[in-house]
């Protein structure tokens, strides 16, 4: 796994191989990018600092494909720092080896190295993202992933006039690997962010950043169709235009039945297509487009705000300013609002898009998800409680990372000694997870999967818990799309609870926050063969890689004729 040639060379022979099974419409197009990770000096807040980039562009650059095209894009690394790149949401279908996570489905791109990534887009159109998988290095290497319809395939919607990408990020003026490399020694995020970003903007309400605020320029009486994707490391946030209502469209690339809102609330890892209908006429003033977050847990936040400037083009000059209105957000608690936003998501379950839920369950699973603690290192400081360092975890498992790709130990038979097969069904010790914690609250290590056989129904209960507070857990599964059959809050009761299940048009997503002293059910088919996916969480407000990540990771067992065409 050192030898970092080897690794490309096999990257060739997959992306080789992949191509030549593909069926012969899906090689009709093959788009080609080439991806430099480049250092480049960039300033904000009148600071100035080298960040990791892509072709020098912060956010990178937009991938744009259909629905059904190849796309090959080349990663070459010519910084100091080891890379991989996560095409978040893809489902990689027999393409696992592309997914991007470091030491997960392959072994990271070190200095002067590149690695082809080969994938098909299948079964999915919308907005979805790309970012660094390794370390904190995705607070600079990120940008979005537009999937059109296939060709003369129209949206299940009215045909926008426009299209614009709204990413939301994050600025640090210190160097986040050594904010993230301090945290890990003492278990606890010592560091806030210095602002949000729209576009990589921080916008007119932070300190020296008026100059460096993102301008929307639109036109009375035309639909825009926005495609929001939340970037950010740690952070849900609430987003809203003033004085204009957004009609949700599509989550996580998948249509959902439209609905209409004045404020959106998204996810770190999610996306979400809305319509803009701008007024029909000249409004003779300005609107700021404002973000800040959803705070649920007791981590260290940022309470500032983000804002960006929508404007109408005018048919004549103005000698006066105009005026300016911000929108009104929801307080920074208000878990009913976001509750009830949640509520609203439903698949379009229409005859072309329909949502196919699994019906019958093979599987039952149930994990907790939240914090804990962990001896502190000898020598070391730690911020914990009674001295302790802190610890995130799945079913009290906090995970380790291996040094070799765990797909790769898994297909070439040699996963002794890299991973267990034994990650649990459900928790080893059962509590009020909602109520006082135990006294205990250690938590375990390990680098522990779970084996499914190929094309069984699971149902998977996430469960929060109390044990250092509860909070808001956001968890993305990496190579599947699920559906979100219910949620509620308090502790899950398997006898009640799944008779309030929606089986018929639940929200199909990639990502999905737990909710804060709840719980929420998801169903999916592990119908990608010799997959191994990832349910992460963090310190703080928690995302798939934070301070200490808690991991379930989960590979199918498949016959030979089932298996992916090669390994990682």
């Amino acid at each position: 796994m050192g030898d970092s040639q080897l690794v490309v060379s096999t990257g060739f022979f997959v992306a080789f191989i992949a191509l030549c099974l593909l069926p012969q419409h899906a090689q009709a197009t093959t788009r080609h990018y080439e991806f430099n990770i480049k250092m480049q000096n960039v300033t904000r807040l009148c600071h100035t600092k080298s960040i990791v980039t892509v072709n020098g562009k912060f956010p990178g650059p937009r991938i744009v494909a259909r629905e059904g095209d190849n796309l090959l894009i080349k990663v070459i690394n010519h910084v100091p720092n080891n890379i991989t790149i996560h095409w978040h949401g893809i489902r990689q279908l027999r393409s696992g080896w592309a997914d991007g996570p470091a030491y997960i489905t392959q072994c990271p791109i070190q200095t002067g190295q590149s690695y082809v990534y080969n994938f098909t887009i299948v079964g999915q159109r919308g907005t979805l993202f790309w970012h660094a998988h390794i370390s904190w290095l995705r607070s600079t290497l990120y940008g979005p992933i537009i999937i059109l319809p296939k060709k003369n395939v129209p949206y299940p919607f009215e045909k926008p006039y426009k299209e614009v990408p709204i990413i939301f990020g994050e600025w640090f003026n210190a160097d986040t690997e050594a904010i993230i490399s301090q945290a890990l020694q003492n278990r606890w995020r010592s560091k806030c962010l210095d602002a949000y970003t729209i576009n990589g903007l921080p916008g007119p309400l932070y300190n020296c950043s008026a100059k460096d605020t993102f301008k929307l320029r639109v036109k009375p009486g035309k639909t825009y169709l926005i495609r929001m994707i939340n970037a950010a490391l740690n952070d849900e946030l609430f987003f809203s235009i003033a004085n204009h209502t957004l009609t949700v469209v599509d989550a996580d690339a998948i249509y959902v039945k439209p609905f209409e809102t004045d404020t959106i609330l998204i996810t770190p890892g999610q996306t979400t297509n809305v319509l803009l209908k701008t007024k029909p006429k000249f409004p003779g003033a300005t609107f700021l487009m404002s973000a800040r977050p959803y705070v649920t847990g007791q981590g260290t936040f940022d309470n500032s705000t983000v804002a960006g400037i929508l404007e109408y083009e005018s048919p004549f000059l103005h000698s006066k300013k105009l005026p300016l209105y911000k929108p009104i957000l929801p307080p920074l608690n208000d878990t009913s609002f976001a509750t009830n936003f949640s509520k609203k998501l439903r698949s379009l379950n229409s005859p072309q898009f329909p949502a196919n839920v699994p019906q019958k369950v093979d599987k039952h699973f149930f994990f907790t998800v939240g914090l804990g603690t962990s001896p502190c290192d000898q020598n070391k400081t730690c911020q914990g409680p009674n001295g302790t360092k802190f610890a995130a975890s799945v079913s009290n498992i906090s995970f380790v990372q291996p040094t070799t790709a765990l797909l790769q130990a898994h297909f070439t038979g040699q996963s002794s000694g890299v991973y267990s097969p034994f990650f649990p069904a459900s928790p080893l010790h059962w509590f009020n997870y909602t109520g006082n914690p135990p006294n205990n609250t250690m938590v375990g290590n390990g680098t522990k999967v779970m084996v499914l056989p190929f094309n069984t129904s699971v149902e998977l209960v996430m469960q929060d818990t109390s044990i250092l507070g509860a909070e808001s857990h956001p968890l993305h599964l990496h190579g599947f799309n699920f559906f979100v059959v219910g949620q509620g809050f308090g502790n899950y009761d398997p006898n009640n609870d799944p008779k309030n299940f929606n089986l018929v048009d639940p929200v199909e997503r990639n990502t999905v926050g737990v909710p804060s002293g709840g719980w929420v059910a998801i169903r999916f088919l592990a119908d990608n063969p010799g997959w191994c996916m990832v349910y992460a969480l963090s310190l703080g407000s928690s995302h798939e890689l934070g301070i200490e990540d808690g991991m379930a990771c989960v590979r199918w067992k498949t016959s030979q004729s089932e298996a992916p065409s090669s390994t990682v």
